[in-house]
């Protein structure tokens, strides 16, 4: 997920817990810039703890896993040939 997706899903959370980016930020120690940046993905990187702090404001939990392994090219037409061949 990059920050722009992570950016949507606060948002969507915040409009659904009827509060607004003020509203939010305020008890966080925030600036309303500072979550209308985050929600509209325009900043660069946001910290861990600032992150940790918005989802369980929000409700939300974090959830860490590695990324899916994508196929190299050779596993790719390996497979691929494999599908062919059973068609």
């Amino acid at each position: 997920m990059n920050l722009q997706q992570i950016g949507v899903v606060l948002r969507d959370a915040r409009k659904a817990s009827g509060q607004s980016q003020q509203e939010l930020a305020r008890p966080l120690g925030m600036s309303r810039a500072t979550i209308s940046a985050i929600e509209s993905g325009t900043v660069s990187e946001i910290g861990v703890r600032k992150l940790i702090a918005l989802c369980a404001a929000l409700g939300l939990s974090i959830h860490v896993s590695a990324p899916e392994k994508r196929p190299t090219l050779f596993e790719w037409r390996e497979e691929n040939r494999g599908l062919k061949s059973r068609s």
